[in-house]
């Protein structure tokens, strides 16, 4: 049996297709928001804010990384404290973490520098959290979080950067999309 590229049936001519200017941008948008893993409404609530306080001296697209990156459900991720972001997303609606000594169980919770986020003790004799310890040993955090691998403890020590994305999104598309 001889496997084909493409579904049976007679063939039809296929011209070139190009995508339209409106395509390009709704995709560049799509990939972002499944990247951090949003639904339609927090991901545009996430541009309009942007879009209303970028006032000038800072750039539209690392302040749309900044909002976005220093989500708790992202932090926990970035921390090393999660596989994926789903799974991260999850443990911080079942309140596996505390922020500053204070249990949190929202996701979209914003993350300030200076906070410490840690793992409840409670949660830590769960096998998952046993396990981690020794998933971390290689693991890097980027460069504005520190992470304490013992205590299963994280601190935002700066600002996340529009470098350490690593999604190959252009960012001024998406902000195009929205201004229609």
């Amino acid at each position: 049996m001889v496997k084909r590229p493409y579904p049976p049936g007679i063939q039809k001519k296929r011209g070139g297709f190009r995508m339209s200017e409106y395509g390009k941008e709704l995709i560049e948008k799509q990939k972002l928001k499944k990247y951090y893993g949003l639904k339609e409404k927090q991901f545009r609530n996430c541009i309009k804010d942007v879009m209303q306080k970028r006032g000038g001296e800072e750039d539209a697209a690392l302040a749309l990384i900044k909002k976005l990156e220093k989500r708790l459900d992202n932090v926990v991720f970035r921390l090393g404290l999660a596989r994926s972001r789903k799974e991260a997303r999850e443990f911080v609606s079942h309140s596996h973490f505390l922020v500053n000594s204070k249990p949190v169980n929202i996701p979209s919770f914003v993350i300030k520098k200076g906070d410490i986020i840690s793992v409840k003790e409670s949660k830590k004799k769960n096998v998952f959290f046993k396990t981690l310890k020794m998933m971390l040993k290689n693991y890097q955090t980027p460069a504005w979080l520190k992470l304490d691998k013992e205590k299963l403890e994280g601190k935002v020590a700066g600002e996340p950067s529009l470098d350490e994305l690593d999604s190959p999104v252009d960012i001024p598309s998406i902000f195009e999309f929205y201004s229609r």
